[in-house]
């Protein structure tokens, strides 16, 4: 548990980064505008998510590359893309040279399997192909290589006037130890630490076992990823959890806030559909009381990094006073220190 002896070491936020179909460069410069926020408020980190077909951002490889540009220091996640809709080595090129305009600052977050919705996507992703893509772990081994620059031809040759590598270019030597794994069981969790990787939980995980209480499922994965893993009880964990502190916030606002929560807490109070998926309530009070929600959690004990989750719906503003409260009283509490 952060404490003043050991103190939350990390702090980052999570964005979907909405906008209006009609105006969708609006909704991706206020996501920009966010990211900025976030690091003249001393964020460690700031992390998009993949919305495909939605209207939530479809390419963080592109706001990424565009953020780099307008910070200097704040790192700049992934949480998560799924590889299922991307060709593991033109992403581990997109990564690359992502990170090296940041300045190695980049820490992408992946997960293998199936895309959501994959029986109506499928044969716009891969209309010739999508019954055999290898959607398992072999592609995120296989984006592993690539990033990790192992040798992906027969050799690096010269033809002509042009000069070819055996593996993929530019190559970001740090970058490697950068990557998340996005998992939501034991198993996933247990792949991640096996391949080295870092590990991100969310507020959705998988109920595998007869416990019922999320905090003890995500506490078994987090202990059984750091079993698998050859750096044991100091690999990186990062948990993601829907925060939404109301310190200074207006009394319009934390209706909003309240209103919100309460719409999506019945999925919360038990597994949901076959395969057992289990959401964490969404943690709404001032800083102190989730402090001592956190406090009370039985993951949130044994991690010393987040990237708490911003709501999906709300207006700029909210987002403003949402992460001003986070950065100047909730991270605080929890002995949290913002970067210079």
């Amino acid at each position: 548990m952060p404490t003043p002896d050991k103190p939350l070491r990390k702090l980052g936020f999570l964005t979907i980064g909405l906008f209006d179909e009609d105006d969708p460069a609006a909704g991706h410069e206020s996501t920009l505008r966010i990211i900025e926020l976030g690091e003249r408020l001393g964020f460690d980190s700031a992390w998009l998510r993949h919305r495909h077909f939605q209207f939530g951002i479809s390419s963080p490889v592109a706001v990424m590359a565009a953020a780099t540009q307008r910070t200097r220091r704040i790192e700049l996640g992934t949480a998560v893309t799924p590889l299922g809709w991307e060709n593991p080595v033109r992403l581990a090129e997109d990564w690359a040279t992502v990170d090296v305009l940041s300045g190695g600052r980049l820490n992408p977050g992946l997960s293998a399997g199936p895309p959501m919705r994959w029986d109506v996507v499928r044969d716009a992703l891969y209309p010739d192909t999508a019954d055999t893509e290898d959607l398992s772990y072999g592609r995120a081994e296989r984006l592993l290589a690539a990033v990790r620059g192992d040798a992906l031809t027969d050799g690096a040759v010269t033809e002509g006037f042009e000069a070819y590598s055996n593996r993929v270019q530019p190559h970001s030597p740090g970058l490697i130890d950068r990557l998340w794994y996005g998992g939501g069981s034991l198993r996933s969790a247990t792949w991640a630490g096996e391949h080295g990787m870092n590990f991100l939980t969310s507020s959705v995980v998988f109920a595998e076992g007869e416990s019922t209480d999320f905090a003890t499922v995500q506490l078994e994965q987090v202990r059984a990823f750091r079993a698998a893993h050859p750096a044991g009880a100091a690999a990186r964990v990062s948990q993601g959890l829907v925060v939404i502190p109301t310190d200074s916030a207006s009394p319009e606002q934390i209706a909003t806030y309240r209103a919100y929560a309460e719409k999506r807490l019945p999925r919360t109070r038990e597994p949901q559909g076959p395969r057992r998926m289990m959401f964490a309530p969404d943690l709404v009070g001032t800083s102190e009381e989730i402090r001592d929600m956190l406090h009370a959690h039985a993951a949130f004990r044994e991690i010393d990094e987040v990237a708490f989750a911003l709501p999906f719906s709300f207006a700029h503003d909210d987002y403003v006073q949402i992460l001003t409260d986070i950065a100047t009283r909730l991270g605080p509490a929890l002995g949290w220190r913002p970067a210079s």
